[in-house]
């Protein structure tokens, strides 16, 4: 419930706190005291329409907190989890609104965005007045009203999910039979296609792997030709190495005749002997590693160009092509299997859509159910509201055919204001206070169902008289045995049946400028006040007198 209103520079409100508590309290006051600006201020903070026109004169903002005692339970928590912000005390929306025309929102004191204040506060607070589009008067509400009012929330969810599943399997099938057509017009493209990649092999990784190998291979090539003239020259007859054997031995000869003089000559070319037979072998061991069949660069070359040249065709990466052979196959068998597959596809839809219309309709027969118990709840309230000579429609349509996760149904209320006029939607058809009154009807059978844990009536008693008064007043007492009702009121009999009364006025705040006040009053005070709404300016005593039978039977504040 709303457990308290801060409002701070708001038009002709400076500074108020007000408290409420449970069941039913009534606003009154004197024309242009200012019940429509504490609505309009309650109304910001649910993330209604901001305006400049809302903030005080001569303040640069002004500022409305409400606070909320809601159950762990209620669906507004779940909404402030799922927006990561505090859920576990008390909910307290805020709004502030600048005289430039901005505005900002909060919801336990974390910035948000308006929109989730509105929804927020849709969750908490629904306002009823005469001038404006009004829940109840939504047709995109009924349906979900007539299931809270029937029950029918287990099947409403068995419809949802059968409605999944149906949408799921129709879709499964039709994108198998897009595949299956997809690949019939293209299948001897994708035979042909497959033939080629099938033939070619193609493995990840093969294109670097082959031209490194083709890179080497020509480097070797490069040299291969220059090892060999260079082995050929150390190895062959015209080798430097059996000249210098030859002069070595000579010399070693000679050096036995001349001891010392020639030792370091023949050591010399002992050593350039043994450098150069260590140079041919190394040389001859280069040219083994180098000899390379030139035929194995033709065919490496031709494999990589190939797999080059099919992946240039396919439009793909060289290491795409495993994965797009893999695909045309898949294609290929999708098409050849197909029509076995796409019969199983079938089947599961054809399941799937009559599981789903068999709740669907077990839903529609609840809903009828539900909508003739509904009208004869609402009828039943209708005599004493002095609309007895007229009806409450749910105008319930359904198409088998138009399936949704909502079901087959479409619902409206419609009335019928007297016999012989054609029934409408009851927006369209009532006037003000016929809507009004219908619309409490509706709410007095409703209940708790579907309902926001606070309702806020705005003068839905103007144009009635003392019998009609004193039935709204009794239904809206009877209404806040299961949620919070608030009322602005004109009319006594409505007055009188509050728990809680509070008084708004103006009151001179200083310098040619006026505010308005807003107090609870006691049961003394009520009494003047009751009598004030009886007899006007001027109290009598039959007024005091009357306004004491009305309060005799109503709860004390």
């Amino acid at each position: 419930m709303l457990a308290a209103l801060a409002i701070r520079d708001i038009v002709l409100i400076d500074r108020l706190d007000l408290a409420f508590g449970a069941g039913m309290s009534v606003l009154t006051g004197e024309t242009g005291a200012g019940k429509s600006i504490l609505l309009d201020a309650l109304s910001l903070a649910l993330g209604g329409r901001g305006d400049a026109g809302l903030v005080r004169h001569g303040q640069a903002q002004g500022q409305v907190t409400a606070a909320f005692d809601v159950p762990m339970a209620h669906p507004v928590r779940a909404l402030l989890r799922e927006n990561d912000l505090e859920a576990d005390g008390d909910v307290i929306l805020r709004r502030v609104q600048a005289e430039d025309g901005r505005s900002r929102a909060f919801i336990n004191d974390a910035p948000v965005s308006v929109s989730l204040l509105r929804q927020a506060g849709g969750l908490l607070v629904e306002i009823h007045g005469q001038n404006e589009a009004r829940a109840y008067t939504d047709p995109a509400e009924h349906r979900r009203l007539l299931d809270s009012f029937g029950g029918c929330e287990a099947d409403c969810a068995a419809v949802a999910n059968a409605h999944a599943a149906m949408r799921k399997a129709v879709r499964a099938l039709a994108e198998q039979e897009e595949r299956i057509e997809a690949a019939r017009r293209e299948a001897d493209y994708l035979r042909a296609s497959a033939e080629e990649l099938a033939q070619l092999a193609p493995v990840v990784g093969e294109e670097t792997e082959l031209a490194d190998r083709r890179q080497s291979m020509m480097q070797v090539e490069k040299i291969a030709g220059d090892l060999g003239e260079s082995f050929d020259l150390l190895n062959g007859t015209a080798s430097p190495i059996t000249e210098i054997a030859s002069l070595w031995r000579r010399l070693e000869r000679k050096a036995e005749q001349a001891p010392g003089l020639l030792s370091g000559p023949v050591g010399f070319l002992a050593e350039a002997l043994d450098r150069l037979e260590d140079a041919r072998a190394g040389l001859e061991a280069a040219v083994r590693e180098t000899e390379f069949d030139p035929r194995a660069l033709e065919a490496t070359e031709e494999r990589l160009f190939a797999l080059r040249g099919a992946a240039r065709k396919f439009q793909v990466q060289v290491d795409d092509l495993p994965a797009l052979r893999e695909r045309f196959e898949a294609d290929l068998a999708a098409l050849d299997a197909g029509e076995e597959a796409l019969a199983g596809l079938a089947s599961a839809a054809e399941a799937a859509r009559s599981a789903y219309d068999a709740k669907a309709a077990a839903l529609s027969k609840r809903r009828q159910a539900a909508a003739k118990a509904l009208e004869e709840a609402v009828s039943r309230e209708l005599p004493d509201l002095k609309l007895e000579r007229a009806r409450f429609i749910v105008n319930l349509e359904s198409d088998p055919q138009a399936r949704s996760r909502d079901g087959i149904d479409t619902v409206e209320f419609w009335v019928q204001t007297n016999p012989g006029t054609k029934p409408g939607p009851m927006m369209k058809v009532a006037s003000g206070g016929e809507l009004s009154r219908f619309l409490l009807a509706l709410k007095v059978s409703l209940a708790d169902k579907g309902s926001a844990p606070t309702l806020v009536f705005d003068e839905i008693d103007t144009g009635v008289g003392g019998a009609v008064a004193e039935a709204i007043g009794s239904r809206l007492a009877r209404l806040a045995g299961k949620v919070q009702v608030l009322t602005v009121t004109h009319a006594p009999q409505v007055a009188a049946k509050a728990g809680g009364h509070f008084l708004i006025m103006k009151e001179d705040a200083g310098a040619d400028r006026v505010a308005t006040r807003v107090k609870r009053i006691d049961v003394d005070h009520r009494r003047e006040e009751i009598a004030r709404m009886l007899a006007g300016a001027t109290i009598t005593d039959e007024a005091r007198a009357a306004a004491d039978r009305l309060l005799s039977d109503a709860p004390r504040a």
